[in-house]
């Protein structure tokens, strides 16, 4: 007899469909699996029979026949289990093939036959919604990440014996529960913890109002990492859509727990910077997100961004221009979405105190030059702000004066961020954020007066900046603007936009 499941095998973010046909024959007790599956799924003979003995179905004087189509996609992951015994169960008699029509079915099965959770349910289940699958089943354990899909009725199961009950029509499987939502924000550090760095505290409020890329540039102690991890907390909830896909990516690379809900907290990735380029932006024979995708709509924070290696540094280049990372492999490719601000570190020499005031800087030019070198032009021209930290001024340590809340900055970036959505709900332009408008969309929001396009002008044949920076100038002005609730680009706001982006403050002097 043949019996058909339905199931999926992940490329990326991809959910490719698979249909696994079954055909159970009187023979020699053969058990072939066919259809270009990997090791993983090659292994699934093993624990499907034995979980079926467990459910007392022989399969010892059958051959089975298991076919994987379509026959030209690579199969990867244990997810094929459950529909391979539900398929088994079909073409043995021991369940009606009909209830597998039209039922998605992921899962992997212990030898026991209980049903153990895999990673990219909530992917797999956004693939088998758009295909119109009218039910799907999938582990227990899966419940709240399956619990987020709407338009696809989804039950859960804890072992194939439940499964086998629920096909021939003895129980009902429980429907995946839907979570309780998580709050708009988490505990975050308070931006008043920091003490002085004025302009970086502006900066840092810049960077969260468009969406800006920011380097801070520092000695050992200036405030640098506190800074930077207090940006979460000054940055919107992520809408309904943003959260489904930040969480589509954090189940395909296996870090969601069961009692994990739709959360709307922007992510916030920080990698230690012995990190490699496929851990970076992602890779490896099954392709998996990198920490550049599992902080979409979200924080990337490299600290100590000259500590990196080259390699990796330069492998982000793509992303942060494209908003993707696309991985090709010999058997196909894989994309994943790479929306993320990147906020980095670094000290200004290999010791630190470069420029501090205090004459502890030992580094010879030539070792400056060296240590300044390992961050390429091209990498810096893609982050938008251009920070100088000076060290934290010893009287603001003991006044015991706290700086302004993070509420009250969060306020200010919310009501620039609503300008910018309302902007584009208008249709001016494309982009939610001012950072990641286009070119057309930059130069028509951003048209500068004429005192602004000299001043521009100016700053420009002083700082030899590139044809890249000019456009980030441009929108890290309209940022600019938007806090202060100008229409109109004014040249003050143009002047601190060249500020935040030269690393040399005397020149940015000279040009205004």
């Amino acid at each position: 007899m043949l019996a058909t499941a339905l199931s999926a095998t992940l490329v990326g973010l991809t959910a490719h469909p698979v249909r696994v046909e079954v055909e159970a024959t009187r023979g020699p007790p053969i058990f072939e699996l066919v259809g270009l599956a990997e090791a993983s799924v090659r292994e699934s003979r093993v624990r499907v029979k034995s979980a079926l003995a467990h459910v007392g179905v022989d399969i010892a004087e059958c051959r089975i026949v298991v076919n994987l189509a379509p026959a030209d996609v690579r199969k990867t992951g244990s997810g094929f289990d459950l529909a391979i015994a539900a398929a088994v169960l079909g073409a043995m008699g021991a369940a009606p093939p009909a209830a597998l029509r039209g039922v998605f079915l992921v899962g992997e099965l212990s030898l026991a036959g209980t049903v153990q959770p895999v990673r990219g349910v909530l992917a797999q289940l956004l693939g088998a919604r758009l295909r119109h699958a009218k039910k799907a089943i999938v582990p227990r354990a899966n419940a709240a990440e399956a619990a987020l899909i709407r338009g696809l009725e989804v039950h859960t199961v804890g072992s194939l014996g439940e499964l086998v009950d629920a096909l021939c029509g003895r129980a009902a499987l429980p429907p995946a529960e839907a979570a309780e939502a998580a709050p708009g924000l988490a505990f975050y550090e308070d931006l008043a913890d920091v003490r002085g760095q004025i302009s970086a505290r502006r900066a840092l409020e810049i960077a969260a109002a468009g969406g800006h890329n920011l380097l801070m540039v520092g000695p050992p102690g200036a405030g640098k990492t506190m800074l930077a991890q207090r940006l979460p907390g000054l940055l919107p909830a992520l809408s309904s859509e943003e959260a489904l896909e930040v969480m589509a990516i954090h189940s395909v690379a296996g870090l969601l727990s069961g009692a994990r809900s739709l959360s709307r907290v922007r992510p916030f990735r920080a990698p230690h910077h012995t990190v490699s380029e496929v851990g970076l932006v992602g890779g490896g024979d099954g392709p998996r997100p990198g920490e550049v995708s599992l902080a979409h709509h979200g924080v990337l924070f490299l600290d100590e961004l000259s500590e990196f290696r080259r390699s990796a540094l330069e492998a982000l280049r793509q992303p942060l221009e494209a908003g993707a990372v696309t991985i090709s492999r010999a058997l196909g490719k894989a994309t994943f979405p790479a929306r993320t601000q990147l906020v980095c570190s670094s000290k200004p020499c290999s010791c630190g105190f470069l420029g501090d005031g205090t004459g502890r800087c030992v580094c010879a030019p030539e070792r400056i030059r060296a240590y300044q070198s390992k961050i390429s032009g091209p990498l810096l021209d893609r982050i938008d702000l251009h920070v100088i930290l000076p060290p934290v001024d010893i009287a603001a340590l003991q006044s015991g004066e706290r700086g302004e809340a993070t509420d009250a900055v969060r306020a200010r970036v919310q009501r620039a961020r609503a300008i910018q959505h309302d902007r584009a709900a208008r249709g001016e332009v494309t982009s939610l954020t001012n950072a990641t408008l286009g070119s057309s969309d930059a130069e028509r929001v951003a048209a500068l007066c004429a005192d602004g396009s000299r001043l521009l002008s100016t700053s420009l044949e002083r700082l030899a900046i590139s044809a890249r920076a000019y456009g980030k100038i441009l929108r890290v002005a309209r940022t600019i603007a938007d806090l202060d609730g100008s229409t109109a680009i004014r040249p003050p706001h143009v002047a601190e936009a060249v500020g935040l982006r030269a690393l040399d403050r005397r020149a940015v002097a000279a040009a205004a």
